[in-house]
């Protein structure tokens, strides 16, 4: 009986010091625009996501996030696809967050006001999916 008993116990002691699940999620999201000359304006975008599924191979942990941007302009007209890119990192410890980084320039037709970014994120190696909005202004 002290056998099961012990094996119970040490069989909860291990479920309930096992990792936890992050959330999939996005953080610390910035978005800014500078006049690079002649009307044109560069965009400069980040936003930050945790909880993605990570692969191990050999000591190494690696993550695939994909991500879209889609560009919302001050008369709500939604631009597609602005930008996209695919975010590959891998490292010896298991990965906590990664950056995603978007880089893109407005020619002159894009007027001055207030425009918003939205990052249409894919975990890759679990189809899990998510979206972060930012704001940024258009100074002339």
């Amino acid at each position: 009986m002290r056998k099961i008993l012990l094996a119970v116990t040490v069989l909860f002691l291990l479920s309930s010091c096992g990792k936890k699940d992050v959330k999939f999620e996005s953080f610390s999201s910035e978005a800014f625009a500078y006049d690079i000359g002649n009307g044109v304006s560069e965009v400069n975008a980040s936003v930050r996501v945790k909880g993605f599924v990570q692969k191990e191979k050999n000591g190494d942990y690696s993550a695939s996030i994909s991500f879209n941007v889609d560009l919302v302009k001050p008369d709500s007209t939604i631009i597609k696809l602005i930008f996209k890119d695919v975010h590959k990192e891998s490292d010896k410890e298991p990965l906590g967050d990664v950056g995603l980084e978007a880089q893109f320039d407005l020619d002159s037709t894009y007027t001055e006001g207030n425009y918003m970014l939205i990052y249409n994120i894919t975990d890759d190696f679990s189809s899990n999916k998510l979206t972060a909005k930012v704001n940024f202004d258009i100074l002339k």
